[in-house]
C-alpha cells in the first residue's frame, strides 16, 4: 500500500508557512505546515504511537548489524513508510549494534536517552531545516556513546562530524524525501565512522531496498539501494 495520510491515504502537501492545525487523532491544536490534500493533520506524538516497542526489540537483540536491526524495527506495526519515528530508530539500532559489537555502554539507559532526544526532532526537518532527522539521529548516537555535552571537547567535535558525514551522504543522493533511504545512508555512515574513531567494528551489509512500491516519491535507480541497480551489478547473482 502506498502510504501518505494516515487518516485517508491521500498525498501530503507542505505549506509555505505554519498554520493552525488540529490533530485528527488526539485533537490537539498546534501550528504546522504539513497536512494531506484533504486537510487531515496528524501530530508527531500520534504518528509515533507504539514507538516504545523499539526498546523491547533492542534489548533482546544480539546482532552486530545495525541495518538488520533497523529493518526489524521498520517491520513493526507502528512504523510507517515516512515519519519522525525514524529519528529515534536510526540511533537506537546503532546503539544496540555498537553494544553487541563490544561497545561499553549501558544499553537500557542509552536507549531511553535516544528515545527522548530523537522524539524532539519533528517530521519534515529534512526539507524545512536542511537537516534530515535520520542523519541527526546518527549524531545523537555518537553524542550518547561519547558523553558529549555543550562543554566537552572531543565528544562535541565527534558528534558534529558524525551528523555532517550522514547529512553529506543524504545531500549527495538528493531529494525528494525517503525516510528509509536516508536512514540506511546514516547507518552505513556511522558504521565506518565508529570503526575509525572508536575502534568498534559493527557489521556492514549490502542493503537492497524493498520499500520502493510504498513510496510515491521513490527516485528509482538514483537510489543507492535500488533493487534494479543491485540486479545490474556483475556479482549480484553470486
Amino acid at each position: 500500500m502506498v502510504e501518505e495520510c494516515l487518516i485517508c491515504g491521500a498525498p501530503l502537501e507542505y505549506l509555505e508557512k505554519d498554520l493552525p492545525m488540529e490533530c485528527a487523532v488526539c485533537h490537539k491544536k498546534e501550528n504546522s505546515r504539513t497536512r494531506c490534500i484533504h486537510g487531515h493533520y496528524v501530530c508527531n506524538e500520534c504518528h509515533m504511537q507504539g514507538l516504545d516497542a523499539v526498546i523491547g526489540l533492542c534489548l533482546g537483540e544480539t546482532s552486530k548489524n545495525p541495518a538488520a536491526i533497523l529493518e526489524r524495527m521498520m517491520a513493526l506495526p507502528f512504523c510507517h513508510m515516512h515519519g519522525p519515528e525514524h529519528h529515534v530508530m536510526v540511533g537506537a539500532a546503532l546503539l544496540t549494534a555498537y553494544r553487541n559489537a563490544g561497545g561499553n555502554i549501558d544499553l537500557p539507559s542509552a536507549l531511553t536517552e535516544m528515545m527522548n532526544r530523537g522524539k524532539s526532532v519533528p517530521g519534515g526537518s529534512c526539507g524545512f531545516w536542511g537537516a534530515c532527522g535520520a542523519g541527526i539521529s546518527s549524531g545523537m548516537f555518537v553524542a550518547i556513546i561519547s558523553g558529549s555535552t555543550p562543554l566537552t571537547v572531543e565528544p562535541f567535535a565527534l558528534s558534529h562530524q558524525m551528523t555532517a558525514r550522514s547529512l553529506g551522504k543524504i545531500g549527495e543522493t538528493g531529494g525528494p524525501r525517503c525516510c528509509k533511504r536516508d536512514s540506511f545512508l546514516s547507518v552505513l555512515s556511522a558504521i565506518d565512522f565508529v570503526k575509525e574513531h572508536f575502534g568498534i567494528e559493527m557489521e556492514k551489509p549490502e542493503i537492497v531496498c524493498h520499500y520502493a512500491a510504498q513510496n510515491r516519491q521513490c527516485i528509482g535507480r538514483r537510489c543507492p539501494f535500488s533493487a534494479a541497480r543491485h540486479a545490474e551489478k556483475p556479482d549480484a547473482s553470486s
